[in-house]
């Protein structure tokens, strides 16, 4: 097994809207980007893997339209995840751990500006029993929330506190899509006000994995791989605790989290009453930088904002802000599904 780095990461500004674009024209800017800094050509990347949802589409198999972006002649070693780009990288990392890639492309992308979100993923849940409910997204976390308050772990006041800290931290980054001061407006779903709530916008992203001296060789300083793991809860919202997240816990566990202090986390909380809950399940104090970039409250991309974590710590490793940084990425109702890596610097390995 070899040792396995994010060598580059490049993100697109992420936009309310962007009827003008399509997914192709989404993506590109942002391959060319993350290609360019590493000096690799398409046809020299071992293994290429995307993340993205038909439903935000509307149509099937939407995800090979956006091969037109990749290059798929001559013809590449290529899949996809109907899942968020994180999890199209756990692919990836796969693919070069057991030596069938020296290099990987992952990149994600998604376009939530055409349909109703809160609507579409409804389609995540149980089918027979919750699913004809039309229980909406922001619904099923203001219950979460509402578990929460109750449970004496948090109240309105410390999730508008949440709110401001990512989206003023949000001001230093020129990709995010709300920032600075947005006050906590009106209630949406109670307890969640607006404020509480992530941006609805289109946005991708990609980045470049390479093992052993070939990262090296492509990037000054590799972000280190040291470990990653996902895990689901029961998909029953009824038979789960929603005030924890087990699933967090054990994936960081396996990954190695708890092995010796981060210093940098960047979590896929979209809504405020969810960093609460990452926060305890992953320990996390004050000593640790919480969602630097932002987090998913100043930008949401839908099956991309989980690839943007992992790609906001291994970009803080780049620039030496960071020697030991966890990335987190969730998927489905309340937590649903959570993925867990570890990243380091060179010198925090050595």
């Amino acid at each position: 097994m070899r040792d396995v780095a994010i060598v580059a990461f490049a993100q697109s500004a992420h936009r309310r809207r962007t009827d003008e674009l399509s997914e192709v024209d989404l993506l590109m800017p942002v391959l060319h980007e993350v290609l360019g800094a590493t000096g690799l050509r398409a046809n020299e990347i071992g293994f290429t893997c995307s993340g993205s949802a038909d439903y935000l589409a509307g149509r099937a198999f939407s995800f090979t339209m956006a091969l037109d972006g990749v290059g798929a002649h001559p013809p590449i070693s290529e899949s996809h995840v109907e899942m968020d780009g994180a999890w199209a990288l756990y692919e990836a990392w796969v693919k070069i751990r057991t030596g069938e890639a020296d290099t990987a492309l992952v990149y994600s992308y998604g376009k939530s500006s055409p349909g109703r979100v809160r609507d579409v993923l409804t389609r995540q849940l149980d089918p027979y029993y919750l699913a004809p409910l039309w229980p909406d997204s922001v619904a099923l976390a203001a219950l979460q929330a509402r578990a929460l308050i109750d449970a004496g772990d948090t109240d309105e006041g410390a999730l508008a506190e949440v709110a401001a800290r990512n989206r003023t931290a949000a001001t230093g980054n020129p990709h995010a899509q709300l920032t600075g001061d947005v006050p906590p407006g009106d209630h949406l779903v109670h307890p969640l006000r607006t404020g509480d709530c992530p941006p609805i916008g289109d946005g991708a992203a990609a980045v470049v994995l390479a093992a052993g001296d070939t990262a090296r060789a492509l990037c000054a300083r590799p972000a280190w791989i040291r470990g990653i793991d996902h895990r689901i809860e029961a998909h029953s919202l009824g038979v789960r605790d929603l005030t924890d997240s087990p699933s967090t816990r054990l994936a960081a566990e396996r990954a190695g989290a708890f092995d010796r202090p981060v210093d940098t986390a960047e979590l896929h909380a979209p809504f405020t009453s969810q960093e609460v809950v990452l926060r305890k399940a992953l320990g996390l104090g004050d000593e640790v930088r919480v969602n630097p970039s932002g987090g998913a409250l100043a930008a949401n991309p839908i099956m991309a904002a989980g690839l943007i974590r992992l790609g906001e710590a291994a970009a803080r490793i780049h620039r030496g802000e960071s020697d030991r940084a966890l990335a987190h990425a969730t998927s489905g109702p309340c937590l649903q599904q959570n993925l867990v890596a570890v990243l380091e610097g060179e010198s925090a390995h050595a």
